[in-house]
């Protein structure tokens, strides 16, 4: 019996867009190991479509008024919430993370859309009466134009809901790349943006692959770029996009440690290591990786970390008491697997092997199970690279001191945790560590959406952070304006440089 699977398409200047170019993709279903849909492929004319539908677009929208835009964004998110689970469905049947957890990204994203609608209150600018006798000055934010969003497989709701809000909300148009692993949420919210009432043109969506991503990278109509990705991939599109003129913010990979006092409340600290090493099976940006323990922290950590990760309920990630996933294709699986071969053959203690694991029904799913090291160091390969999958590494070392250093001295600077009962180490620790989102007794440290963030170091390239107020400068620019209405006779041309009197 042949099954023809569903074409996820393009959506350009309000409609569903096949692709021209012949070239598809299969989505899979991680936890069955087979395809459940194929996605269009975009060549670079498809994308310039889409930019040009976009640039014909913003004229109007950038002029619409922002409450006018507001009302717009209020509608689609009264129809995000109404329809978080089909969201949440989409997920989990194309990314893997258990439903429960998708349900969590959907509203993490709800949640910049409730910031976006403020829009009116967030572009209001600066006045100064009477600067100098006669003049006045004042300073606005406007648009950019066509603007574009380059999304990850790991959160295909949420991320991009970290851009296009905010971004249209300033009056910008948007074209959202998103990964051709997971991608019918990106459709999801064409249609529900449709259905609030946006005019065609102002939101696009282009499927793809690198080809679809360089092509909004030269089209000099785009003028701003946000990413979410790999470090080596978000270093290329800072480096091409800001060669090209544009803006960009480009978010880029991570080694999260967990510190952990021998003080802690050891029960809690436990718990959230589990919840942030193996939700999601590791695969988020800001999953905790490596714990680091100070003095005999370790000991009280090896023994009930090892028993609670052997007993991880692995499934379906639509099984209503699954805690976690498989991962997103066959390859992350084979290399999670082989980074844990190497941590094995390098010395670490491994304490739970999740190779090799099978679920009933299930076989051929992209399974790996929660996976524990001990006495792990910084020369090993499953130190140092980012593994996004389900391995938590213990460190061992003697004082907060070498933690401090030893963080430090890690090329990405994403996020980061402490665990302790002590304000003082806690107060120290937060100034003197080198990373982004610094979390005390909080193991994924990500603001809410009216706080901005950002990782440091090789976690983010471009000078502004994501969503909150400073998505809203991303998404505008600045413009100081100094008026004069003539009511007296002109004093004659004036060749210095002019003074305020």
């Amino acid at each position: 019996m042949t099954t023809t699977l569903a074409t996820i398409t393009h959506f350009i200047n309000g409609q569903e867009v096949d692709t021209a170019s012949g070239r598809y993709a299969d989505v899979f279903n991680p936890a069955l190991g087979t395809p459940c849909a194929r996605v269009a492929l975009a060549s670079s004319s498809e994308v310039d479509d889409a930019v040009a539908a976009a640039a014909a677009a913003f004229p109007a929208w950038s002029n619409t008024p922002p409450l006018a835009r507001a009302r717009v964004l209020f509608k689609y998110l009264q129809l995000c919430q109404q329809h978080t689970d089909e969201f949440a469905a989409h997920i989990t049947r194309e990314h893997g993370k258990t439903f429960a957890d998708a349900q969590g990204e959907v509203a993490r994203g709800i949640e910049v859309v409730e910031f976006a609608v403020g829009i009116p209150q967030l572009l209001k600018g600066e006045f100064t009466d009477q600067i100098a006798r006669g003049i006045d000055a004042w300073a606005m934010r406007q648009p950019l134009g066509v603007v574009a969003g380059i999304t990850p497989f790991n959160f295909p709701v949420m991320v991009p809901m970290w851009m296009f809000p905010v971004a249209i909300a300033c009056g910008n148009t948007f074209i959202l790349k998103p990964s051709e692993r997971d991608p019918s949420p990106s459709l999801l919210h064409a249609k529900l943006l449709k259905q609030a009432g946006l005019p065609d043109g102002v939101f696009n969506v282009v499927q793809g692959d690198k080809t679809a991503v360089d092509a909004l990278l030269d089209n000099p109509l785009v003028q701003a770029i946000s990413f979410v990705g790999s470090t080596p991939i978000a270093e290329y599109i800072y480096a091409r996009g800001s060669a090209a003129g544009k803006r960009v913010q480009a978010l880029g990979g991570a080694k999260n440690h967990m510190v952990v006092m021998p003080d802690a409340d050891m029960d809690m600290t436990i718990d959230a290591l589990m919840g942030a090493a193996y939700g999601s099976a590791g695969e988020r940006c800001m999953a905790i990786s490596v714990v680091v323990a100070i003095g005999d922290a370790g000991d009280k950590l090896a023994g009930a970390l090892a028993q609670r990760t052997a007993a991880l309920k692995i499934d379906d990630g639509m099984a209503p008491d699954a805690e976690m996933g498989p991962v997103v294709t066959s390859a992350a699986k084979a290399r999670i697997e082989q980074l844990i071969g190497e941590g094995v053959e390098q010395g670490a203690t491994i304490l739970v092997d999740g190779r090799n694991l099978k679920v009933a029904g299930r076989e051929n799913g992209f399974f790996v199970g929660g996976t524990l090291f001990d006495h792990v160091t910084p020369q090993m390969s499953i130190y140092k690279e980012e593994i996004f999958g389900p391995v938590l590494c213990i460190v061992r070392l003697p004082s907060v001191a070498d933690a401090v250093t030893l963080i430090n001295a890690n090329e990405y600077g994403n996020g980061v945790a402490i665990y302790t009962r002590d304000g003082g180490t806690a107060r120290e620790f937060v100034r003197q560590i080198q990373v982004g989102m610094v979390g005390v007794n909080v193991p994924l440290p990500v603001p809410m959406a009216f706080n901005s963030f950002g990782g440091w170091k090789r976690s983010m390239f471009g000078d502004h952070h994501a969503y909150g107020p400073e998505g809203v400068r991303f998404y505008t620019r600045h413009k100081a304006v100094m008026q004069r209405w003539p009511n007296t006779a002109s004093a004659g041309a004036e060749f210095a440089f002019p003074q305020m009197k």
